[in-house]
């Protein structure tokens, strides 16, 4: 099943006054997205997305290193690049743990600003929840209360408790320092057993017990009508494999909605894998191999808190979030 139209749709009349972009720089990935607005949202016309693992050693050692630095600076060089070649009328950049962690953050954007142009900014964990929230509001369907959406990202993951509605509320956010970078240098072996990807489990499973108390989530869920959005290389793995996917195709998993039981398979297939079967598999691959399993323990968690029926895929997040955004305040602009 799947649930509303992409956000890319290629239907409607496209607005060639000007292009939009937004770029998201993350603890492991630099992604650049450049669109081209539409009637019913926007046409994507350029993206990038490359791995820089910007938070290699972060939690050990509390810094950005020089490699990941070196490695992110590039990839920023390559993003700046692709936006010379375009006439883009709104461009908007925004960093997130990694840089909010650091101790030499700032200095790092400073860096990049000198050597790219390019000057994106710190945004809170609140703000981070908010975006994610925008992109992924059109996979809500007639019947939706509430919705909770999680992004398993590099660094940390964020979780959002949504009220639905013409214009979706955010009720609740937090933002745990679990993330697939983070724990796959701190726990990303233990994963690999049963007992230690259990452990990771209940730790993640202890840290989001504040949220659920705060919030009664699993009363509301009882009640019906609380919607499940995955946002993370995490759940469009666990689609892909649900799919069985020779190749991962975006066009197929974003809004997909898998039953709960189809997901839990698929974790359980990516686990008897272990790391050689999951660098091979086309969805995964060598340089994602390592962050899959501690995704999914983060998942599972989720999962063992908030018993929802179904998972809404979402490969979607900041930078549509900041692309709508930057749509919609050029829009009111022009009105006035």
């Amino acid at each position: 099943m799947r649930a509303q139209p992409l956000l890319d749709a290629r239907s409607g009349a496209e607005d060639v006054s000007g292009l939009f972009a937004a770029l998201d720089l993350g603890t492991n990935n630099c992604r650049l997205l450049v669109g081209a607005p539409t009637r019913g949202g926007f046409r994507v016309v350029d993206s990038f997305s490359r791995i820089v693992r910007l938070g290699e050693g972060l939690a050990r050692t509390g810094a950005l290193s020089d490699a990941a630095m070196e490695r992110t600076i590039a990839a920023m060089a390559a993003c700046a690049e692709r936006l010379t070649r375009r006439r883009v009328r709104h461009f908007a950049a925004v960093a997130t743990e990694a840089c909010r962690r650091a101790t030499n953050g700032a200095l790092f954007l400073a860096r990049v600003a000198a050597e790219t142009g390019l000057r994106p900014r710190i945004i809170t964990p609140r703000e981070e929840a908010e975006l994610a929230m925008e992109s992924c509001a059109p996979l809500l369907e007639h019947g939706d209360r509430r919705a909770l959406l999680f992004d398993i990202g590099g660094g940390s993951t964020e979780i959002a408790w949504i009220r639905t509605g013409p214009r979706p509320e955010l009720i609740g956010y937090a933002s745990i320092p679990y993330g697939v970078v983070t724990l796959a240098e701190r726990v990303g072996e233990d994963c690999y057993s049963t007992d230690g990807f259990l452990e990771v489990v209940e730790e993640v499973t202890a840290r989001l017990a504040h949220f659920e108390a705060l919030h009664c989530i699993r009363s509301e869920i009882a009640r019906g009508g609380v919607r499940l959005i995955g946002t993370s290389g995490t759940v469009t793995t666990l689609a892909g494999v649900v799919l069985d996917l020779q190749r991962y195709r975006r066009q197929f998993v974003d809004g997909v909605s898998l039953p709960a039981h189809q997901a839990d398979a698929a974790l359980a297939r990516l686990f008897e894998m272990g790391r050689a079967g999951l660098a091979a598999h086309p969805c995964v691959g060598p340089e994602r191999a390592d962050f899959v399993l501690p995704g999914c323990a983060v998942y599972a968690a989720i999962r063992r808190l908030w018993p929802i029926g179904a998972l809404t895929v979402a490969d979607r997040g900041l930078r549509e979030g900041m692309l709508m955004r930057l749509m919609r305040g050029d829009a009111g602009r022009t009105r006035h």
